[in-house]
């Protein structure tokens, strides 16, 4: 327990603790061997853990904060004693160089939690990719029966942080990433969206279940989540990059959009929310996702009001 509580002081000491600190109820939990392994960045003996030879579908989650990390589709017998992964979910995984300054650790994204190395070049299978991972750093679910269809859609409604809470609060989406779209510039920072007018609005993505949540579900709790009345911002949040926007993928999704913005202007608003093309689009820095969620605070500009 002493190891443990240094280590929290350690992480909070680097200016990472508001990023653990959802986790250490979960942390606390973990036995000697799990903490050996996750916390103090150790290794389990090979061919001792249970998903070696795990050939089930579904999806390995992480121990700690059971976020998704990778699919049973990725999933390959590489005979080296640890379970491998030639692919993960985007996103989920994060590098760095390991301590021994020569191999490459690999943490889950969401918590920090080490799950082991990553190797590059051996040939193993067509991606030439090895994620070899401890066992003991994860969870295991069974795939549903129940098939998935996942598909995206994407918003812009002033501040990302806030739309990007207030839709992963519904059923059937599975993840919100707060990033940029509209604009002329590649790959652009936070701050090249705000000082240097790339033309882009601060968007999200929103990834999900269609045979859960319909794209026009979805669209009806964007227009009930800000003000889509709004023509310069949103809320406090005044420039061009917190404009109200829409950003469609094919037809259907346009006449859906469409005709809620009908059925709200025959209410006596007079809607501001544009209906463009997607493209391109560009993920925020690490520090603006999952933004409030982390500092375990409300939107202060985006609020729900019932409008359909």
């Amino acid at each position: 327990m002493k190891k443990f509580l240094l280590f929290l002081t350690f992480l909070f000491t680097v200016g990472i603790a508001d990023e653990i600190k959802p986790w250490t109820n979960a942390l606390k939990n973990l036995n000697d061997q799990e903490r050996h392994v996750i916390v103090d960045k150790g290794t389990e003996r090979a061919f001792t853990g249970k998903y070696v030879h795990h050939k089930k579908d579904g999806v390995y989650t992480c121990k700690v904060c059971n976020a998704p990390l990778y699919k049973s589709d990725d999933k390959f017998d590489s005979h080296c004693g640890w379970p491998s992964f030639d692919d993960a979910i985007e996103g989920a995984i994060k590098h760095q160089t390991d301590a021994d300054g020569h191999r490459t650790e690999i943490l889950c994204a969401k918590c920090n939690a080490h799950l082991g190395h990553v190797f590059k070049g051996e040939r193993m299978t067509a991606k030439n990719v090895r994620h070899c991972v401890n066992s003991i750093s994860l969870n295991f679910k069974k795939q549903d029966t129940h098939k998935s269809i996942i598909q995206k859609a994407y918003f812009a409604g002033g501040c990302f942080w806030g739309v990007e809470y207030h839709l992963e609060q519904l059923d059937g989406v599975k993840e919100v990433t707060s990033g940029f779209m509209g604009g002329t510039v590649k790959n652009p920072s936070y701050y090249d969206v705000v000082r240097k007018n790339t033309g882009h609005l601060e968007t999200v993505e929103v990834v999900y279940d269609s045979t859960k949540v319909s794209y026009e579900t979805l669209a009806k709790a964007f227009f009930e989540i800000h003000d889509p009345t709004q023509t310069n911002g949103q809320g406090p949040d005044i420039g061009s990059q917190y404009l109200s926007a829409v950003f469609v993928e094919n037809e259907e999704e346009k006449k859906t959009v469409e005709k809620l913005i009908k059925i709200l202007e025959n209410k006596g608003l007079k809607i501001a929310t544009k209906i463009l093309e997607k493209n391109d689009f560009y993920k925020a820095e690490d520090y603006h996702q999952d933004y409030y969620e982390r500092k375990g605070s409300k939107p202060y500009c985006h609020a729900y009001r019932k409008r359909f």
